[in-house]
Formats: C-alpha cells, sequence, structure tokens
C-alpha cells in the first residue's frame, strides 16, 4: 500500500481514541485543512496559475527594465508590430552565474542563522516572543515545535547590510536591482526545487503521514501541497523557512537597494521612496516581532506546502511586494506634502486597524478569554471540533472589538496599508497598482476559503457565528 492510500485510509475511517479526559461522542470527524476532492473550476484555476504566474512576473519586471514600468507600450508594440515576443525576451538579462553566486550565498546566509543562531532576542527586548514556541494543532492532532528567530535573523541581515555600505564597501548597496532579472531566473530555480523536493517527499518520505493529502490529480497535489509540515530533520521547517525567509527578509533590503539606486541615478531619494520603505518596513517588521504568533494563522494552519507556497514565497513575493518600490527607480516620483501626509496617515491607520484586530485576537487566545476588550470582558461563541485522530476540542470565536464589527477586520487594515503603498506612486501608471488589485483578490478569496474551511471544522456552531457577526470586510457593505 502507498503512502497515498494508506493516509487516504486512515481519514476515511471512523476515527476511535479520542483524547483522554474527553468523551468520544457519536459525531462523525469535519473536514478541515485543504480540501481532499477538486472540482473542475478549482482545477482549471490551479493550471492556469501554474501556466501563467511566472509569466505575469515576467512581464512586470521586463515592463520596468524596457517600458519604464509602463504595462500598455509593451502590449501596443507587439499589436502593431513594432515588437515580437522574441525581441522582447532577447533584450531582457539572462542569467548569469553572478546572479546565482549572489542568491546561492544569500539563501545559504539565511540557512545557517535559521538552523545555526538561536534566538536571543526574547532574553533581551520586553514583550517579544521568540525561541522555542509551539504551533497549532494539525488536522490529525498533532502540535509542532518550532524556532522563532525570525526579528534576530533580520536584525543581523541589516545591521550587517549597513555596515557594508557605510564601512566595509565588500559590495555596492545598489546589487540587488543591478542583479534584478538575473536574480529572477535564480529564484525561480529554487521555486520549482524546493516545490518539486517537497512534491517527491511527500510520496516518498513524509515528514507526519497522517498530515497528508493526496487529491489524486497531479497538478492539484504539485501546487497546493501534500504534506501540511515537510521538515528536514527536527528543526529545518519547510513552511516557517520559505515563508519568512529568505523572500520576507530580503523585502526590505531590496527597497534599499532601490533607494541606493534612485540616489545614484538622480542624486536625491525622494518622499515617496522614502514612504514605500518606511510602511512596508513597518510591515516587515511586525511579522518579525509577531513571529510566533504568525504560526497561529493560516499559512501554516491550513495551507499544506507545495508550489503555492514554495515558488510563491522565493519569486511572487519579493519581485511583486516591491514593485512600488522598483516603478519608483524609473518614475521618480516628489509628492505634493498633503499627497505624503495623507498616504502616510492611510498606511499608518491600516497598520493600526491590522494589528489592533491581531492582537486583541492574540490577547483573546492567550487568556481564555479572560481579559477586557474596548473596556470590556469580550463575548464568545464556543464551539467543537474533532481532528483526525478521534481527539474532540473546545474553540472560542471571540465577537467583541475589531472581532464584532466584521470577521475579518484585519484584512481590512492590510488592504488600506496596500492602497497606501500605491498610492505613493501617483496615478501616472497602473503597474503601482497591481499589488492592492492583487492583495484584493488574495484576501477575499482567503475570507472565503477560511469560513469553508471553518464552516467544515465547526458545524452549526460556525452558523451561530456568523449570524452574530455578519459582515467579512466591510461593516454594512460585505
Amino acid at each position: 500500500m502507498t503512502t497515498a492510500d494508506a493516509v487516504r485510509k486512515r481519514h476515511k475511517g471512523s476515527s476511535n481514541g479520542a483524547q483522554a479526559g474527553v468523551k468520544d461522542q457519536a459525531k462523525e470527524p469535519v473536514q478541515w485543512g485543504r480540501a481532499w476532492e477538486v472540482d473542475w473550476f478549482s482545477l482549471t484555476g490551479v493550471i492556469l496559475l501554474l501556466c501563467f504566474a511566472p509569466f505575469i512576473v515576467f512581464f512586470f519586471i521586463m515592463a520596468c527594465d524596457q517600458y519604464q514600468c509602463s504595462i500598455s507600450h509593451p502590449i501596443l508594440d507587439l499589436y502593431n508590430g513594432e515588437a515580437t515576443l522574441l525581441t522582447i525576451w532577447n533584450r531582457a538579462p539572462s542569467f548569469t552565474w553572478a546572479a546565482a553566486k549572489i542568491y546561492a550565498i544569500w539563501v545559504t546566509f539565511q540557512v545557517v542563522l535559521y538552523m545555526c543562531v538561536p534566538d536571543i532576542m526574547h532574553k533581551i527586548l520586553p514583550g517579544y516572543v521568540g525561541g522555542v514556541q509551539d504551533g497549532a494543532r494539525t488536522p490529525a492532532g498533532l502540535i509542532n515545535k518550532y524556532e522563532v528567530n525570525g526579528l534576530q535573523c533580520w536584525i543581523i541581515t541589516h545591521v550587517l547590510w549597513v555596515a557594508n555600505a557605510q564601512y566595509l564597501h565588500w559590495f555596492s548597496p545598489t546589487i540587488i536591482i543591478d542583479n534584478w532579472i538575473p536574480l529572477l531566473w535564480c529564484t525561480n530555480i529554487l521555486g520549482y526545487a524546493v516545490s518539486t523536493l517537497a512534491f517527491i517527499k511527500a510520496y516518498l518520505f513524509p515528514t507526519n503521514p497522517e498530515d497528508c493529502k493526496f487529491t489524486g490529480n497531479i497538478f492539484y497535489n504539485y501546487m497546493m501541497g501534500i504534506e501540511f509540515n515537510p521538515r528536514i530533520g527536527k528543526w529545518f521547517d519547510f513552511k516557517l523557512f520559505f515563508n519568512g525567509r529568505p523572500g520576507i527578509v530580503a523585502w526590505t533590503l531590496i527597497n534599499l537597494s532601490y533607494a541606493a539606486k534612485q540616489q545614484e541615478l538622480y542624486g536625491y531619494v525622494t518622499n515617496s521612496m522614502i514612504l514605500v520603505n518606511v510602511l512596508q518596513a513597518i510591515y516587515v517588521l511586525d511579522f518579525f516581532w509577531n513571529e510566533a504568533w504568525y504560526l497561529k494563522t493560516i499559512d501554516i494552519c491550513h495551507d499544506h506546502f507545495g508550489w503555492y507556497l514554495g515558488w510563491g514565497d522565493c519569486v511572487w513575493l519579493p519581485f511583486l511586494y516591491t514593485l512600488q518600490g522598483l516603478y519608483l527607480v524609473y518614475n521618480p516620483i516628489q509628492l505634493s506634502t498633503p499627497h505624503a501626509a495623507g498616504v502616510l496617515i492611510l498606511g499608518l491607520v491600516g497598520y493600526y486597524i491590522f494589528r489592533s484586530t491581531n492582537h486583541q485576537k492574540d490577547l483573546f487566545r492567550r487568556t481564555e478569554g479572560n481579559c477586557k476588550i474596548w473596556g470590556k470582558k469580550p463575548t464568545f461563541i464556543e464551539c467543537s471540533y474533532r481532528s483526525a485522530d478521534g481527539g474532540i476540542h473546545k474553540s472560542k470565536l471571540m465577537t467583541s472589538g475589531f472581532w464584532g464589527v466584521a470577521r475579518h477586520m484585519n484584512y481590512t487594515g492590510d488592504l488600506m496599508g496596500s492602497l497606501a503603498y500605491c498610492l505613493a506612486c501617483g496615478g501616472e501608471h497602473l503597474l503601482p497598482y497591481f499589488y492592492i488589485v492583487y492583495m484584493t483578490i488574495l484576501l477575499v478569496h482567503r475570507c472565503i476559503r477560511d469560513e469553508h474551511r471553518c464552516s467544515n471544522k465547526y458545524g452549526k456552531d460556525w452558523e451561530r457565528y456568523t449570524a452574530a457577526v455578519p459582515y467579512r470586510l466591510l461593516p454594512n457593505i460585505f
């Protein structure tokens, strides 16, 4: 019997052996986590993404390199016969061994920091939670441990970057953008390699077979992943490493490289570039400060590790999440004071809503509801669910604070911040606004996907919750 067959049999059979001290009720285990079966609509979307997502990334980066970030000019050139796909491809810089060396050093350095430098920040910084932490319970009932040291990795990396720029001069601060398209090929190689490794590993030597899901469709399995938490050894967790490093650590370095390029080309750095650097750095630092909390989010708690995360974290994130800074290298925009102030206020208010919403949930979880939200004891709906090992567990869904306003107000704040990044680029071109369009699609889809899983997981308890909090993102609208 193959691993896939064994796992399917375990999950589809009736569950016995509830946890000690919990009465095993005559209740069928609900399906939660990634789906077992794939409909034609989902399969079509998966195949389209696998085919076109790499070309979308190349198109945007090429548009900046060859057309000053205009997305209409290359299309018009192709339509009018002034360019062909082959001429556009030939004008783009190709793979270089210099870029491969840069990227190999970068990834290796992040692996060393992740695996070999235990966190000490939690001993130094009040309120910061780092070191060895428990993750959320998996669908099979397992609780994994993680070495949370992302903030430390980010600090070490950026201290070395600044030291190099000011004193050591080992490489130019513009090294990233100077090798940007060759680095795109390198990141694609790693993205496909790690996705393929995770795919093969799930069949041959999965870390936790109980948390594997095989749909029977090779395309869906490859993209959405089979293993829930693939690991090499005890501590190298594919999800945590590729979600948090090397892409997100690089995010702020990429923006700094863009700012350095502006200084090199024009002799100054625009206030729009400063705004993008500051607002996105706040988001990145928030991620690492709350990395232990991140272990309880959808990426870790529900998503399996496949091409969607592996390639996405290596390629999509560093190249498309930084489009605003790249645009400003080719189109330096000095914003008026009212415009800059408006962007800053929107970004900070969005961040406040995003962080406050997540803080309320985290405080509620840590205290099991014995706290105050907006000056009052929080209200909640108590739910129960069953994991694949037959254990029945309790959970509480808060209906107070921002979580009583809408079910995903953290996403609302995230979208406000995303819009601020785009507005910092003015309104001359559409390219910088791809980010807010993408984030809106991503987070609305995530709302629907998350709620479908919660409905499967909690059943009628979820219906009680949605009746108490009827809106998803915008009160009285959606």
